[in-house]
């Protein structure tokens, strides 16, 4: 093979390599297979629980804690043979509440007039201190089914002169602060006279420093029995009015509060509200 021959043949086979590299560097790369892209994991709102709490709060606590005036009897009020445990119908009635519930009862007592503040500013769970449903409470609290019903009453001294409500026009009549009777007194024309106790109210009535007392029959009736002097007292004409007496709840409580009605239910039903009101009155007060 001739220079020009080996020259050639070298020249050749350079470029058939280095057409290999162009052919090779040209090829399309591989293409990599799909991979589908992952969908955000939604996130599971965990469920709010049910209701409003309220009667889960009373089962957690373990107990129930209501309130009353402490002044009242025979609803509530305290005994003389334990004067620091407030005893009566409502007492009783809130024990057999609690106990359906299965909670403890705490039966606190305080100033008539700052219930509904103290039920609102939470110290306590319900008013159970026979307390009238009426439209303008409704406004603040809300109510159960009754447990008892009652009416207001006129109270005055046997040789006063005064037969009936018609007569206490311009007259100074006792009533309790807050009581719904204050209203009573004012719509007959009569001075409201402000008290905090029912029996103080009763022997200014005996003493003859106040005409008259406005209160609920019951209540009345029980004063006139038990204090000193009250064979000088008697109840004048009829009932002014009658009203229904509930159980009062936080406005926001209502599941705690649908609770304690359907236990009343189960209470008028099985005969204890009747039996709890023969007790402490000797006359069933929780029928209409």
């Amino acid at each position: 093979m001739t220079m020009f021959n080996r020259k050639s043949y070298v020249f050749f086979v350079l470029m058939l390599i280095a057409l290999m590299f162009v052919f090779v560097g040209c090829e399309a790369p591989e293409e990599e297979p799909e991979v589908e892209a992952e969908e955000p994991e939604e996130e599971v709102e965990e469920a709010e629980p049910e209701g409003d709490g309220s009667l889960q709060r009373v089962l957690d606590a373990g107990e129930l804690v209501v309130v009353g005036s402490g002044g009242y009897p025979p609803f509530n009020f305290y005994g003389e043979d334990d004067p620091d445990t407030p005893i009566g119908f409502d007492v009783d009635t809130a024990k057999a509440i609690a106990e359906r519930l299965g909670v403890d009862l705490v039966y606190e007592t305080s100033d008539w007039d700052g219930l509904p503040d103290g039920l609102r500013a939470g110290r306590y769970d319900a008013i159970l201190g026979s307390m009238a449903d009426t439209e303008a409470r409704r406004e603040i609290v809300s109510f159960t089914i009754p447990y008892y019903y009652s009416g207001a009453q006129l109270i005055v001294r046997e040789d006063s002169g005064i037969e009936g409500p018609d007569d206490v026009e311009g007259l100074d009549i006792g009533v309790i602060t807050g009581e719904t009777y204050v209203d009573d007194a004012i719509n007959l024309g009569a001075n409201d006279i402000h008290y905090a106790e029912v029996n103080t109210i009763l022997l200014e009535v005996r003493g003859g420093r106040i005409d008259g007392m406005i209160t609920d029959r019951l209540v009345a009736l029980r004063g006139i029995n038990e204090i000193a002097g009250g064979d000088e007292l008697m109840m004048a004409g009829e009932l002014i009015r009658t009203e229904n007496v509930a159980v009062a709840f936080r406005q926001e409580d209502n599941e705690l509060r649908e609770k304690v009605s359907e236990i009343l239910e189960e209470l008028h039903d099985d005969g204890t509200m009747t039996e709890i009101s023969m007790d402490w009155h000797g006359i069933d007060i929780t029928k209409p």
